[in-house]
């Protein structure tokens, strides 16, 4: 199994029984993911900025507008880390102290750089449609060169990564004993709402096959998984 080596930036320190460094704990939870948070610093600032990414192997991208200061600032080469994560459950027990929440995050590191090719900028973008909606970007109107060069695209290569997952019950301590609160856990998802198609715009109809994983109900982070993975069906 192919992993991450481990330096300052990823180890993990609290709880370190729940971290990984395996590339598939971390990319199944970017895989799982549409929004991340980009961390940086400009002129001794810090800033994280909320964004849609895609993953590509160990390549990230991100892209917006071509006057975007944080992107042409941060794909100048500027140290770069993106964390993911997802909120699972919470998780209550007999004491403040115990209460804690279920969760899947990861912590990518790398350096950004911007992409200026056309056509690899069209390659990229077609490639973000397809990962969110298999097959779909080959029915779209492709993208003129002026709409191209109004985007900013962001490669990273993973440098250093590690995921980190609770997934358990309740802890209880000795001191606890004799208190009558209620313990257990609540499940936290996101589902997928009832697609609503745009009046006059499109084919009529129900949502096309590129679509079917976003069926109503569904799990999203499940949805995206499948997606990113062409359809095939997984369990997260």
């Amino acid at each position: 199994m192919n992993a991450f080596t481990p330096g300052a930036r990823s180890r993990g320190r609290r709880r370190p029984q729940r971290v990984g460094y395996d590339e598939a704990q971390v990319y199944a939870v970017l895989d799982a993911g549409l929004l991340g948070h980009i961390g940086y610093v400009i002129d001794g600032q810090p800033y994280v900025t909320p964004t849609a990414y895609w993953r590509e192997g160990r390549r990230v991208y991100w892209h917006g507008a071509a006057a975007s200061r944080m992107l042409n600032t941060s794909g100048a080469g500027l140290p770069i880390c993106l964390t993911v994560s997802f909120l699972d459950g919470l998780v209550l027990g007999r004491s403040g102290f115990i209460h804690s929440a279920n969760y899947r995050s990861a912590m990518c590191f790398g350096r950004a750089r911007l992409i200026d090719d056309l056509e690899a900028k069209r390659a990229a973008t077609d490639a973000f449609i397809d990962r969110l909606y298999p097959g779909r970007a080959k029915t779209l109107r492709p993208a003129s060169e002026a709409e191209l060069k109004q985007i900013a695209l962001v490669e990273m290569t993973i440098e250093e990564a590690s995921a980190k997952v609770r997934d358990g019950g309740v802890t209880d301590l000795e001191t606890d004993a004799g208190w009558e609160a209620w313990c257990g856990v609540v499940p936290v998802e996101t589902r997928i709402g009832a697609p609503m198609r745009q009046a006059g715009m499109g084919l009529d109809g129900p949502p096309t096959p590129d679509l079917a994983h976003l069926a109503a109900g569904a799990r999203l982070d499940r949805a995206l998984t499948e997606a990113a993975y062409c359809g095939l069906p997984v369990s997260t």
